[in-house]
């Protein structure tokens, strides 16, 4: 029998001397945070399981010899837990310095620098240089389908991606392989993640804790064309990016003063946009397009329920995973494609430019919004390329005042949106959701898979 603590049990317990009490079921972790004491980790995630990898959050309990991992181990009642004494500093430095060995040492230039866990692990133990040998193999970064970049040479083998792969968004693209000192990840047989059915929802970058895998940055292409005299550059600023940003910039959502989408506007008009429009146009034209190929389907006794996404990454995973399922996808534009091609199209009749000097620029939250942009006319930045972008520009963007989104007179499709819709976040819940409609038990016209 599996053991199930009884949550509305409590234990009493003491973490360096402060007494605590925790329901039971509670890990050392964060009965340790209960009490104002920091354990430090570097495999654990909030949002991911149980992992005691890296073994950094190890403790000692009852003054026994073995030490236990914080992050994979409860409470138990009138245990005594000590988190930090030499021999504990001695034994999480030493495991830093492990990792230090087989890590390059580019923080410089490291896209993560400043924002790394096992750099801030690495100051806050003192560590200047490891006392063991260098083993770094050289390996290039290899960028992946123009939007994800790996550099498996800085992967300090925590698993937190192949967790989230595999378990959270039920991909599988990416697995741990091999043993001992040749242990590593990898997509199966050495594929580039595109051939291993990798949909580029990004989730596996950001639970990342170093620079092994992360957005391939753009910028370059957006500042060269910001400085074209003959390019005209327009940008659209998608829903929930103003949050993004606050998170990548430490602003926080909630506090006063933070970015907001018009001071978002404003900061794209000073480095050198020449238009920057909402992304709820482009994004109600597509839902009018979808729209009315649904009623079309339903006129016609088409294929039901429709499934449409967000991003790329959707049609790609029915393609892979519910091939039988694929004529049910909708063929209308989703809404970078409408910015690319509609909003271009009327900006340049507007202004009487040649459309192919027209370049689009979609910011977006994360990277699943990256996948499917064409890369040359077409771009897509997140909000992690955007702050660096205004970084680089010298730019406060909190002190910014507000500016209005530029308008675009645009006729939309006429659809009936009152079709019957069923909305799912996830591909784990996406997979419930196409189950179901394999089955026949789905009697929604629309699924909408949103990542």
């Amino acid at each position: 029998m599996s053991y199930k603590p009884d949550l509305n049990k409590s234990v009493n317990l003491t973490i360096d001397g402060v007494p605590v009490t925790v329901p039971e079921g509670t890990r050392i972790l964060e009965a340790a945070k209960k009490a104002n004491v920091k354990i430090p980790t570097l495999c654990e995630h909030p949002d991911l399981c149980k992992r005691a990898v890296c073994r950094i959050c190890v403790v000692e309990c009852d003054g026994r010899g073995k030490l236990i991992a914080a992050c994979a181990n409860d409470v138990w009642e009138g245990v005594s837990i000590v988190t930090n004494n030499l021999r504990l500093f001695d034994t999480r430095k030493t495991i830093l310095e492990l990792i230090l060995a087989n890590h390059p040492q580019d923080c410089l230039t490291c896209v993560r620098n400043k924002k790394c866990e096992l750099q801030e692990l690495a100051a806050e133990y003192g560590i200047r240089e490891s006392s063991f040998g260098r083993n770094d193999s050289g390996g290039k970064p290899v960028i992946e389908s123009d939007t994800i970049v790996r550099n498996m040479d800085k992967c300090v083998k925590c698993g937190r991606c192949v967790e989230a792969c595999q378990e959270e968004q039920t991909i599988r693209a990416i697995n741990t392989s091999h043993r001992s000192h040749e242990y590593g990840i990898s997509a199966p047989y050495n594929q580039t993640l595109l051939e291993s059915g990798c949909v580029f929802c990004g989730r596996c970058a950001a639970v990342c804790p170093v620079g092994a895998i992360y957005e391939h940055d753009r910028t370059a292409e957006i500042w060269a064309g910001l400085n074209d005299k003959e390019r005209l550059v327009i940008a659209q600023v998608s829903a929930g990016l103003d949050c993004a940003l606050n998170k990548e910039l430490a602003l926080g959502c909630e506090t006063a003063g933070t970015v907001t989408a018009g001071k978002i506007v404003t900061a794209l008009k000073l480095l050198g946009f020449d238009k920057v429009y909402d992304g709820e146009v482009s994004a109600g034209i597509s839902d009018s397009e979808l729209s009315e190929e649904l009623q079309k389907r339903i006129s016609t006794g088409g294929l039901l329920p429709m499934i449409t996404g967000g991003s790329e990454g959707v049609y790609q995973f029915v393609k892979n995973f519910y091939p039988d399922l694929a004529d049910r996808l909708a063929t209308g534009r989703n809404q970078r494609r409408v910015f690319a091609e509609v909003i271009k199209r009327e900006y340049a009749a507007s202004e009487k430019a040649d459309i192919s000097g027209i370049m689009t620029v979609s910011f977006v939250p994360g990277i699943a919004g990256k996948y499917g942009a064409d890369g040359k006319t077409d771009i897509a930045i997140t909000a992690v390329e955007l702050a660096r972008m205004i970084s680089l520009a010298g730019m406060d963007i909190n002190g910014l005042s507000e500016s209005p989104f530029d308008t675009v007179k645009i006729d939309l499709p006429k659809g009936d949106s009152g079709a019957k819709k069923e909305m799912v976040c996830g591909f784990a819940q996406a997979r419930k959701a196409l189950e179901a409609v394999r089955k026949g038990e789905n009697t929604s016209q629309w699924v909408e898979i949103k990542v």
